[in-house]
């Protein structure tokens, strides 16, 4: 390896998770065998330190189930969340004051485990938004409802419209551009202008959908090897951390097929360049992490092809 990191990170300074904390193929390959999916969650926090909540993208959760989550996580563990896909798909920003103060309220039973809140938009045919310019002249006045005391993070798949301008405006209400690691869209290191617009960063490691639901839909072991990409995020982040800024950061199972060995690869190589371990809560009197697996994270068994 030729390139070194020379900094110890020192207290969370990134959050590196999975987007969503179940799938299929994860019981007996992540999951204990026999582990209840009541109990999923509570494991989870014992191996990582955030996890990305694909669920909310589909709906607000109640109010006990997010004080629910909050119950079953032990203290610094943090929860990023997708808003509803009813203010970024179905209403694009428009006439959604009610969604967006419901799940703001809802997620903010959190208490400081809530993380960003992530706008996810869809790729916009020009039916729907025409261009760049009528997405800001949405995006503004949407951007300018945003309590000051929360995090947000927007995510663009119209590649054509990200550009200094687009983070410029980001960057004036302090939003994070998602940067993201998605075969059809520009990876930060290609963009020709500075795309980190926050106090904090947040990365999403998606990959090629199609491709790999081709070849696989049990997510219980990896399909794709990321080693050289995740050997270049190592080498992005590490500046970004080394300046103080905070990385939030999650694996998607389509990027290699098993999004929790993802994110161990990015352990791994970030530890191998000097930058420490990163990623587990510490244990506490409260909360003593169970033991994974006799010599790793992952089971040696076969996954469950009927686990859901």
């Amino acid at each position: 390896m030729s390139w070194r990191i020379i900094l110890l990170v020192s207290g969370p300074s990134i959050y590196i998770g999975t987007s969503g904390f179940t799938a299929a193929g994860w019981a007996g390959s992540f999951y204990p065998a026999g582990l209840k999916p009541s109990d999923y969650l509570s494991f989870y926090a014992d191996h990582f330190e955030s996890v990305e909540v694909d669920s909310t993208f589909y709906a607000c959760p109640s109010p006990r189930t997010v004080t629910n989550w909050a119950s079953k996580t032990p203290p610094g563990f943090i929860f990023s969340v997708k808003m509803p896909q009813t203010i970024t798909h179905d209403k694009a920003l428009l006439d959604c004051d009610a969604e967006l103060q419901e799940f703001i309220g809802t997620m903010k039973l959190l208490g400081e485990k809530l993380g960003p809140m992530v706008l996810q938009f869809p790729f916009f045919d020009k039916w729907k938004i025409r261009d760049r310019h009528e997405f800001t002249d949405r995006l503004i006045p949407f951007l300018k409802k945003l309590p000051t005391d929360c995090k947000f993070a927007t995510e663009i798949r119209n590649k054509d419209w990200l550009n200094a301008e687009l983070a410029d405006l980001l960057r004036k209400f302090n939003v994070a551009l998602v940067l993201q690691d998605l075969s059809y869209m520009p990876k930060p290191m290609d963009l020709k202008f500075d795309p980190l617009t926050a106090d904090f960063v947040y990365i999403r490691w998606l990959g090629d959908r199609k491709q790999i639901e081709s070849q696989t839909s049990n997510w219980g072991k990896t399909i794709v090897d990321r080693s050289q990409e995740m050997s270049e995020w190592v080498k992005y982040c590490y500046p970004i951390v080394k300046r103080g800024v905070k990385v939030f950061a999650y694996a998607n199972n389509h990027y290699s097929g098993f999004a929790p060995d993802t994110v161990e690869q990015f352990r791994r190589l970030w530890k191998a360049g000097g930058g420490g371990h990163i990623g587990k809560p510490a244990a506490s009197p409260m909360h003593t992490p169970r033991p994974a697996t006799q010599g790793g994270l992952f089971f040696d068994s076969e996954p469950d092809p009927t686990a859901r």
